[in-house]
């Protein structure tokens, strides 16, 4: 073997379950992200605890986000015996312990005695790195590595991951690149990711390689149209979200089409002729019903030092992007169902944002059992759906007069189901490509992974264009 090498764990032929091990010699390598699979992706992995592939030579662990399909079976790795070091940047090190915590009692169960050990294990072996500096890994005569972390705008903490690879006495060296999950030009939190200077070796996720995002007017312009339209038809705009990232920069937008909306706008109750009151738009309740989100929001709100851009602005300028007073929370499951009864049975407008964000478990499938079947409301949906997944079926079904399953019932879908792109937290195909052409001295091999067959081949294509018109060689490698 030819090292350094990459080995493929997951995420290489779908957008889930992300790790790869970069073996630098051989008894010496490091694994980035360890990430749980999801939909039919999942297999029989679903249910396996055992990780599938050896960790004897795994010094140390990676992390270039929280999201689970990035970091979902690291209490697997532990279990195995993984005993290195985590790295991550400094807001991921704050979200980690929350993450994992939920994944341990997803992968084997809620003894609490467990857990406390287990997340005193996970406080130990983080370490939490500040991005844009190098932390030597391996530093021998025969191997030198170091690693560095730049902003990848994903969501709060995420990374790309540079990998600066020596062997002194066979004089070669090699920078490795793993772009982790790259963030969309217009993420209000979080700057838009920067190139790095230089890559040989380019393992670039391929999420959105085939198609363009709405830009950023387009997609509020699109969810102040559907609030409006469920409010006018008496309905509740249900988005499943998940509890990172999407749900934050949700409750940012809403909260700015809110501060925007004139008192005098008003929308009628279904009520309307027995004396009640209209609500108006400044009154309208969003509802956040998802524990695990509420406590990221908190962490959000705790983290305000790494805002950037007009988040940051917003904030500074007395505004609550995160704790508005229209805001209401949801923490015990008792107040969850007395939510669902009562939004399913009055003609209360509202917005309810809950996880899971594909619809495959969370408080959301109690809203969508109650609600799917009524023409009043509206199904949401801003992220991606992995094929397998009860949301994917709203999706592809909703339009179509079809049906779901959920806890193994089938659902009628009579509820609107609306999709709106410009709020995915992935680059689009022309940020991936810029992501590319933008460095200095750019990448001969690069490997698509994180994307479906047509998302690789459609940014396969327009990169090796793009070389070609430079007359650049580029080997893609689309597994």
């Amino acid at each position: 073997m030819q090292y350094p090498e990459v080995i493929h764990h997951g995420a290489i032929e779908g957008v889930t379950g992300s790790c790869h091990q970069l073996q630098l010699n051989a008894t010496i390598s490091v694994l980035i992200d360890c990430g749980s699979f999801q939909g039919a992706e999942a297999g029989s992995q679903g249910v396996d605890k055992s990780l599938g592939f050896p960790i004897d030579t795994i010094k140390a662990l990676v992390v270039t986000h929280v999201h689970a399909d990035h970091v979902g079976r690291i209490p697997s790795l532990l279990a195995a015996g993984f005993k290195g070091p985590i790295l991550c940047s400094e807001p991921s090190a704050k979200l980690l312990p929350l993450v994992l915590e939920d994944a341990f009692k997803f992968e084997f169960g809620r003894d609490e005695q467990q857990l406390s050990q287990y997340l005193d294990l996970v406080n130990a072996r983080i370490i939490a790195l500040p991005f844009d500096h190098w932390f030597n890994l391996a530093q021998t005569p025969e191997l030198y590595c170091r690693v560095r972390l730049q902003r990848a705008g994903h969501i709060l903490g995420s990374a790309y991951v540079e990998f600066d690879v020596e062997y002194p006495i066979e004089q070669r060296a090699k920078r490795i690149v793993f772009s982790g999950d790259l963030g969309s030009s217009h993420m209000p939190f979080l700057p838009s990711p920067k190139s790095p200077e230089r890559a040989d070796l380019l393992v670039l996720e391929s999420t959105y390689g085939d198609r363009l995002h709405e830009d950023r007017s387009t997609r509020i312009s699109r969810l102040e149209a559907v609030i409006d339209k469920a409010l006018a038809d008496h309905g509740t705009v249900l988005i499943p979200a998940f509890s990172i990232g999407r749900t934050q920069e949700l409750l940012y937008e809403i909260e700015d089409i809110l501060h925007r909306k004139s008192l005098n706008t008003t929308i009628q109750t279904a009520n309307d002729g027995d004396g009640s009151l209209p609500i108006h738009w400044p009154e309208l309740p969003v509802i956040l019903d998802s524990p695990l989100a509420s406590r990221f929001t908190k962490v959000y709100l705790e983290l305000d030092d790494f805002w950037e851009g007009e988040a940051k602005h917003r904030s500074e300028n007395g505004r609550k992007p995160l704790q508005f007073n229209q805001m209401v929370t949801i923490d015990s499951h008792a107040k969850h169902l007395q939510t669902v009864n009562y939004l399913a049975s009055t003609g209360r407008p509202a917005i309810v944002i809950a996880g899971h964000g594909m619809c495959s478990g969370g408080r959301i499938v109690n809203y969508l059992k109650a609600m799917l079947g009524d023409v009043r409301h509206n199904v949401l949906f801003v992220g991606y759906q992995v094929k397998g997944t009860p949301g994917a079926a709203i999706q592809m079904y909703g339009d179509k007069g079809g049906y779901v399953e959920l806890d193994r019932e089938r659902y009628p879908i009579r509820a609107g189901v609306t999709t709106i792109g410009g709020y995915s937290a992935h680059a689009d195909q022309q940020g991936l490509v810029e992501f590319v052409t933008g460095m200095d001295k750019s990448p001969s091999e690069i490997r698509l992974v994180h994307g479906e067959a047509n998302a690789k081949k459609e940014l396969s294509k327009v990169l090796l264009r793009k070389y070609e018109l430079k007359r650049m060689a580029l080997t893609i490698d689309t597994k």
